[in-house]
């Protein structure tokens, strides 16, 4: 068997030290790419190229104590028998869970993270850059998608976040509810949208337990380009919430896997929407980690402003701190560096943390791409936070708990509206 070539460039592990691994489904279309095309037979190579691949780079030399050569002989019969793709992959990710460890999952085209890993790694390597060149020629990550997380519950498909600006949106989908078709035939996540953007697509959903809330949904797929999709729903979900007298400045972080996303915040804290607001609401639910902790300086650090009088003698101040009260939201949907956020948000009493429980889902990931296109996503590194706290496996409890049941929530969100009692009440106390 030829060894799968493991990437040289060792940085990008920890520049993306702590992206975040979904376990739950982004829904994002997918238009024509040749992956598709190709037929769905069980890939033994593959199988192996996954195994070697973990044996040789998984961050603990000793694989947890598990006897991974036993465990290679366990799964191998059970892909030989394997009659499609997504059928090698459900026995490949069995495999890979007897690690019980994050970030370690196997992508296929067929699932919407493999795209999210790509948009998010792709532009860091050169050498994926080259990788990836015969799957997509175009050198284009586009797919054609109604921006919307999913998650899974008692066999059932419940949406779990609704980005803004996305189609969805616009078509009013909301938080909670239950999708049981796409054009009268079963969801998936990729093809319900492949090839379909800009064309209706009608989606029948439930929003409450009652069969007669059943209604259809007529949605406009468009094209999302996978390393830009997440900045735009964050531009759209910034805003200025006035309640009790107070400008409560409030934006959505869907990713955090690159710098692009901090330097929207910044802009949009001293220079933009958000810089008359008396406190900032920071929504770190669901998607991706991946940010740095120098993302908390602007909330930390010390320095003065600098205020300019030009001729027409009005005064424009500029600041590269934020001073004013800030809270955090999450969810089980946080992941990874968000975790690490929440931690020391609490630790260096920076603001409160509104929500439930984090994923607890913090190691260090990166991809290796598989001789068919496919993606192994692999823990690569363990993460301590303060030299001996692990959040792997253990999570952030928020300061402030407010459970928010998916099933059926026709659109409420009662964390983000704790959210916003917590930051009027912050704004209260002496600082």
């Amino acid at each position: 068997m030829k060894r799968l070539r493991l990437a040289r460039n060792a940085s990008l592990a920890t520049t993306l030290l702590i992206t975040a691994l979904v376990g739950l489904s982004i829904l994002l279309g997918y238009g024509f790419s040749p992956m598709l095309s190709r037929a769905s037979e069980p890939d033994l190579k593959v199988f192996e190229q996954v195994w070697q691949t973990v044996n040789d780079s998984f961050y603990d030399p000793n694989l947890k104590g598990v006897d991974w050569r036993a465990i290679r002989r366990k799964y191998e019969p059970q892909v030989r028998q394997a009659r499609s793709k997504p059928a090698t992959a459900a026995v490949i990710n069995q495999m890979l869970a007897e690690l019980k460890t994050s970030h370690t999952y196997f992508y296929t085209s067929d699932q919407p993270a493999y795209y999210q890993i790509l948009g998010i790694f792709r532009p860091r390597s050169s050498e994926l850059q080259q990788q990836l060149k015969p799957f997509f020629p175009n050198d284009k990550l586009e797919y054609s998608g109604i921006g919307i997380f999913t998650r899974d519950i008692d066999g059932k498909t419940f949406v779990s976040g609704v980005w803004e600006g996305s189609p969805a949106a616009e078509a009013g989908l909301r938080l909670g509810d239950q999708i049981l078709n796409a054009e009268g035939r079963p969801f998936e996540p990729i093809q319900s949208f492949a090839g379909k953007a800009g064309q209706k697509v009608k989606l029948l959903i439930q929003r409450s337990p009652d069969l007669n809330s059943q209604r259809e949904i007529a949605v406009t797929p468009k094209l999302l380009d996978a390393t830009t999709m997440f900045l735009d729903a964050q531009k759209a979900s910034t805003q200025v919430i006035e309640r009790a007298g107070k400008k409560l400045g409030y934006v959505h972080i869907w990713s955090y896997a690159s710098d692009q996303y901090q330097q929207q915040l910044e802009e949009d804290l001293f220079y933009g929407d958000l810089k008359d607001a008396d406190a900032l609401i920071l929504d770190l639910r669901e998607g991706w980690g991946g940010a740095p902790l120098s993302v908390l300086n602007i909330y930390t650090a010390r320095g003065p402003s600098v205020t300019n009088i030009p001729r027409d003698r009005k005064r424009y101040t500029n600041r590269t701190q934020w001073n004013k009260p800030v809270v955090m939201l999450v969810n089980e949907g946080s992941r990874s560096a968000k975790e690490v956020l929440a931690y020391s948000f609490q630790q260096y009493k920076i603001g409160p943390v509104v929500g439930s429980k984090t994923a607890g889902a913090v190691v260090a990931g990166r991809p290796f791409l598989m001789s068919d296109g496919s993606v192994l996503y692999v823990a690569v590194a363990d993460v301590y936070v303060d030299d001996d706290q692990r959040l792997e496996g253990v999570g952030v409890t928020p300061d402030v708990e407010v459970p928010l049941p998916l099933a059926y929530a026709q659109g409420a969100d009662p964390q983000k509206e704790r959210a916003i009692q917590v930051a009027l009440e912050t704004l209260q106390r002496p600082r």
